[in-house]
């Protein structure tokens, strides 16, 4: 139990560590949280500092999902006699937690979406493929990064359903690919309302430096 609560731990420092708010701080001299939308993830900012901060954004909060995974991965090897598919999906859960309530950040941080599909990739490729495919069509489509989110999100415990493949570690992945996906949409409620209402905000890349 002991080993669970640690990989649990060490993956929510690593989701902690919010590199949007870092960036902004870098690159825009202000904190992405007080700016645009508020939230500190890759679509604000996109819209308050560019395309740069963005793609950097996108690519470190991926990473960290990644890195959480890989740490389970191992620690999974190292002590045998563990369940690993359940440090794996336990590390997964933790890092968008931190990632979406930060302790390094006054637990306000992003939406999870880049951290999860970091995990989703790592934990089944096959999945996490299919998810962002879905993901990046229903945006172009839309235009809204919330949708395209949102769909993948609850997409993931579907194909966890029938896929039973390509799994970083083999076991029984759908109820933590169901507590990520409430995650991820319920960190969506409010852009669930606006698109209910018709007044969601849409993304363009064409304005942005």
């Amino acid at each position: 139990m002991a080993l669970y609560c640690v990989i649990a731990v060490i993956a929510y420092l690593i989701g902690s560590i919010n590199f949007s708010v870092i960036i902004s701080k870098k690159m825009g001299g202000f904190d992405l949280r007080e700016k645009g939308s508020g939230n500190a993830g890759t679509t604000n900012a996109l819209r308050t500092i560019g395309k740069k901060a963005a793609a950097l954004t996108l690519v470190c909060d991926i990473l960290k999902g990644v890195v959480a995974i890989f740490i389970a991965k191992l620690i999974g090897l190292i002590w045998s006699d563990v369940d690993k598919a359940l440090l794996v999906q336990i590390a997964g859960i933790a890092v968008v937690i931190g990632h979406t309530f930060p302790i390094f950040f006054k637990f306000k941080g992003g939406k999870g979406v880049a951290t999860s599909l970091g995990v989703l990739v790592t934990t089944n490729w096959q999945i996490g493929l299919i998810c962002l495919v879905f993901a990046i069509v229903l945006i172009a489509l839309t235009q809204m990064v919330s949708v395209g989110s949102i769909v993948a999100a609850i997409l993931y415990p579907v194909l966890t359903m029938f896929i039973g493949q390509n799994y970083i570690v083999e076991g029984n992945y759908i109820l933590a690919s169901i507590i990520l996906a409430i995650l991820v949409v319920f960190n969506h409620r409010e852009n669930v309302k606006r698109i209910l209402s018709g007044t969601e905000n849409k993304i363009s890349f064409k304005n942005t430096n």
